[in-house]
């Protein structure tokens, strides 16, 4: 296989691959777009149980007011009805201490018991308005999970379709420089870039002349030992001015690459010694038509 034909091949690549990661990454952050609803949901859950529990305490605390009160009451309606029957000046004065007495405390009793009655009454419609809001947020929650597990389910489609292609276009390429392609689209969406006028278009560096030169010759695979992305030479079109570039824009060094690489290829081998992609190595694949 011819170099240029090689180098089209890993174009075509790089296109399926980026749009395979994006899908994927869009996949793997789909549950972070609910995570306010359910966290919302959660929370009103929560208050409505703290809003109930509130609520039986009142309401059992006005029962409570409500027997004490009936027994006020009876008191105060016993001391009313001996008052037909005294017959000494002592006992009018003990009746009429205990109707006052009962008196006061049915008063006392009463005025507590509204209030309670009130506090419970807010509560009950504080847990009907809560109630609504749970369902109405349980209801709008599942439709996004609905819509989102359709999403999800169109991207795992689209990945299917991206994967077939891939299919279709890597067989002829060396495996371990597909590998490495990868892991390059992965971080920077690009993984083989043009060198015009001896600058890595990837990362805007100057390359030295002696391996621009090569890359020029364009005889085997070359890696920018700035970015760690593929390159070809592109000549400079005509009219166009010549780039002077004297910054990275982006980190990362070939070297840093591959640390990363070599260790999660050897994670990955079956323990044998087989050579891998070195720093700083020009990677070097003949291509038999």
């Amino acid at each position: 296989m011819a170099m240029t034909e090689v180098f089209d091949k890993l174009k075509a690549l790089q296109d399926v691959l980026a749009e395979k990661y994006s899908l994927m990454a869009k996949i793997e952050d789909s549950p972070k777009q609910l995570f306010t609803q359910d966290e919302l949901l959660v929370r009103l859950r929560k208050e409505f149980l703290e809003t109930s529990a509130v609520y039986e305490k009142v309401k059992a605390e006005a029962s409570q007011l409500q027997l004490e009160l009936e027994e006020a009451e009876k008191s105060r309606e016993a001391g009313e009805k001996g008052m037909d029957s005294i017959s000494t000046h002592r006992e009018y004065e003990a009746l009429e201490k205990q109707i006052n007495e009962a008196s006061a405390k049915e008063s006392g009793i009463r005025s507590e018991l509204q209030k309670k009655d009130k506090e419970r009454e807010e509560l009950n419609e504080k847990l009907r308005m809560d109630e609504e809001m749970i369902k109405a947020q349980e209801t709008e929650l599942n439709s996004n999970k609905a819509a989102l597990e359709s999403e999800v389910q169109s991207y795992q489609n689209q990945i299917k379709e991206l994967e077939a292609q891939e299919n279709e276009i890597t067989p002829g390429l060396d495996s371990e420089i597909v590998y490495k392609f990868q892991r390059i689209i992965q971080r920077n969406r690009e993984g083989i870039v043009a060198v015009k006028n001896g600058v890595c278009t990837g990362c805007h560096m100057i390359l030295p002349a002696q391996f621009a030169n090569e890359v020029h010759e364009g005889e085997k695979i070359l890696f920018c030992p700035y970015c760690s992305r593929i390159l070809f030479y592109q000549e400079i079109a005509e009219g166009e001015e010549a780039e002077d570039f004297l910054s990275m824009d982006e980190t990362g060094t070939l070297a840093d690459f591959d640390d990363e690489f070599s260790d999660e290829y050897d994670e990955e081998s079956d323990g044998t010694d087989d050579d891998s992609l070195d720093d700083g190595d020009e990677k070097s694949i003949s291509f038999d038509d």
